[in-house]
């Protein structure tokens, strides 16, 4: 049961237009954005940094996904994981890599850079941090500096939707829930 129950979208009626933009892009409303809309102008600004984050950049938004998901695993956030691996899903990731996010470095699913862009996601969502400078060497010797920029902006991204959901105990939506379902009956362990 949630923390805070998320508002009625009748109750934000100044929010349609990001709301209609959250459900083009997820494809449903957000219930942690339902609960956030309290503060109208904190969504307004997540919002906008979700917008530049996932704006095209030099590193695509399916490996974008999958650091978000690590992330979220290692932060304990399932809501998260959930939303991630549901967003990676739709961005063309297949369902079997999004599974073996957990187990990526035994996974012959992942290139060697999406290994290490995982790795230090994975890392970062753990409190406390463990990313090790051998992390970063691994993750320069496949990104440019301006990709390095775009990962670390998912991974700080996601701890802040990690500690709301997670303190909120935002309930998960269907159509996330049901791939994440959908997942571990397939594969095991999933988002």
């Amino acid at each position: 049961m949630p923390r805070l129950s998320p508002l009625p979208l009748d109750a934000v009626p100044d929010l349609g237009p990001l709301f209609q933009e959250a459900k083009t892009l997820m494809g449903f409303t957000p219930n942690d954005g339902l609960t956030l809309a309290r503060r109208p102008d904190i969504a307004l600004a997540l919002m906008g940094l979700v917008r530049a984050i996932y704006a095209p950049g030099e590193l695509d938004n399916g490996t974008k996904r999958l650091v978000g998901e690590a992330t979220s695993k290692a932060a304990g956030c399932t809501y998260c994981a959930a939303h991630a691996a549901n967003s990676a899903k739709a961005f063309g990731v297949p369902e079997a890599k999004i599974a073996a996010v957990w187990s990526f470095e035994d996974s012959d699913l992942f290139t060697e850079a999406e290994r290490a862009a995982i790795r230090v996601g994975m890392r970062a969502g753990y409190s406390p941090n463990a990313v090790t400078d051998e992390d970063f060497d691994e993750l320069k010797a496949h990104y440019s500096d301006e990709q390095i920029v775009e990962l670390v902006s998912v991974i700080a991204l996601f701890g802040f939707l990690n500690r709301w959901n997670a303190t909120l105990a935002t309930e998960l939506e269907a159509m996330p829930a049901s791939l994440a379902k959908a997942l571990e009956a397939k594969h095991g362990d999933s988002a």
